[in-house]
């Protein structure tokens, strides 16, 4: 499944973009901006069929700071970024045209790529971690959970109308196995909240029962 990291910080945002011989593909949206909608979906289909690059969301107006920073003074406006220097730019609903600058890149990108090692597999793993307020890793997605532990949870957080995202470690075992080891939690599904593990299905229950997890979201 496509891995598109939502920004919360601007922390995040910095660690990110930092990154060393890492090609970015950065998609400034804004909620109200109907052309963003469609563009956001583009967006989704080109991080699936181009995994080399990754792929970034900052949400233009919860992030000024960010946006002035990249000179970024409409929406959409996608900029493909390396080394914090921006390498090109589309502005506007231009489907075709952001396809074809990111089928260029991911070529690039995907010749030079190395086998992460163990310093970047952490970086990967904390960055994915807070995709969202609310993360889950899980087996399968919320559509098709594909262990009874994940559907649950699928299931709980339903019922709470909480919004989350989630990542399925079954397509990825450096994920699946590299998580294990930074949670110090040998199980799945694993719940983040903050950027913080909350475990697993159990203690989600529990903390359900006593409302703590209501306050924390």
């Amino acid at each position: 499944m496509p891995i598109i990291y939502n920004i919360t910080t601007e922390r995040q945002f910095k660690r990110l973009v930092s990154k060393a011989d890492t090609i970015h593909v950065l998609n400034f949206w804004a909620t109200k901006a109907e052309p963003c909608k469609q563009m956001n979906e583009v967006f989704r289909v080109l991080a699936d069929r181009f995994p080399s690059l990754t792929y970034i969301q900052i949400e233009a107006e919860e992030f000024p700071a960010i946006s002035q920073s990249m000179s970024v003074e409409s929406v959409p406006s996608f900029l493909i970024v390396k080394d914090n220097q921006v390498l090109n730019s589309v502005e506007g609903a231009k489907a075709a045209e952001l396809s074809n600058l990111v089928a260029k890149y991911n070529n690039e990108q995907g010749s030079n790529q190395q086998t992460i090692s163990d310093n970047e597999l952490e970086f990967r793993l904390r960055d994915l971690i807070q995709t969202d307020r609310i993360m889950v890793f899980m087996k399968g997605s919320p559509s098709k959970p594909r262990c009874g532990f994940s559907r649950q949870v699928v299931e709980l957080l339903t019922e709470l109308q909480v919004k989350y995202s989630s990542f399925d470690i079954l397509t990825d075992d450096q994920v699946r196995q590299g998580l294990k080891t930074l949670s110090d939690w040998p199980t799945y599904p694993q719940i983040y909240v903050k950027g913080e593990l909350v475990g697993g299905l159990d203690l989600l229950k529990e903390m359900i029962a006593s409302g703590e997890f209501q306050d924390m979201v």
